[in-house]
């Protein structure tokens, strides 16, 4: 009998461990595809939610927030670059031609068109997170454009025009606030947070092995 599993994904999409996380988790639930199926339903958290539109340069604001050296923090983006590269998801470098996320960005605009895309469907949810991650990870757009925004929905077969008409509203702040303030009263302080059922946690851009186990686990306790 098929195990079904409600996940519940809470990121951002300026956080480099939620892109590999979600590639761990596909990968995972391929693995258990037998035995177990899930819907994944993404929710909101903001990393900066007070950063300006313009953004921030992104050592800069590594080593102001984190209290780290430029040395570790370009240290750091190798290693996430490295563990991208082992589940398939590929981080720009800086020297790399258009690419390198040069800034940090606010990114509350398309956490608002996630809600939306959530609505339509949870399929078109998905691809729009991955094609948001993809866009500013790999390609090095801002995600704070609207401009962007508009072109990513589209990628993702999302109606250009209703896209357009929340960006130049306030549609869905209220109900992106609400999941935000949510988790942050359910203890979610960091991203990727997986939340399996309702219940089970599991925090971190873990490797596929322990998605996979904790999958197995779950199903099995019925």
């Amino acid at each position: 009998m098929t195990t079904f599993l409600k996940i519940d994904f809470v990121s951002d999409v300026s956080c480099p461990w939620c892109a590999i996380g979600l590639k761990s988790l596909d990968q995972a639930l391929e693995r258990v595809a037998d035995d177990i199926c899930a819907e994944i339903h993404f929710q909101p958290f903001e990393l900066n939610p007070k950063m300006a539109p313009e953004g921030q340069e992104i050592t800069e604001h590594i080593t102001e927030k984190y209290g780290i050296t430029p040395e570790q923090a370009n240290a750091n983006r190798e290693n996430i670059r490295l563990r991208g590269e082992k589940v398939g998801f590929t981080f720009s470098r800086a020297d790399q031609p258009g690419g390198g996320r040069s800034r940090i960005y606010n990114t509350f605009d398309a956490h608002r068109l996630l809600h939306w895309a959530g609505l339509e469907g949870s399929g078109l949810q998905k691809t729009l997170k991955e094609n948001l991650l993809k866009a500013y990870f790999t390609e090095g757009q801002s995600p704070a454009s609207h401009d962007v925004l508009k072109r990513v929905a589209a990628e993702s077969g999302l109606d250009p025009v209703r896209t357009a008409e929340i960006l130049a509203s306030h549609a869905y702040a209220p109900e992106v606030r609400e999941r935000e303030a949510f988790y942050l009263k359910q203890g979610v302080h960091s991203v990727p947070a997986v939340i399996i059922n309702d219940k089970h946690l599991i925090s971190g851009g873990q490797p596929v092995e322990v998605f996979e186990q904790a999958f197995r686990q779950i199903a099995a306790e019925g």
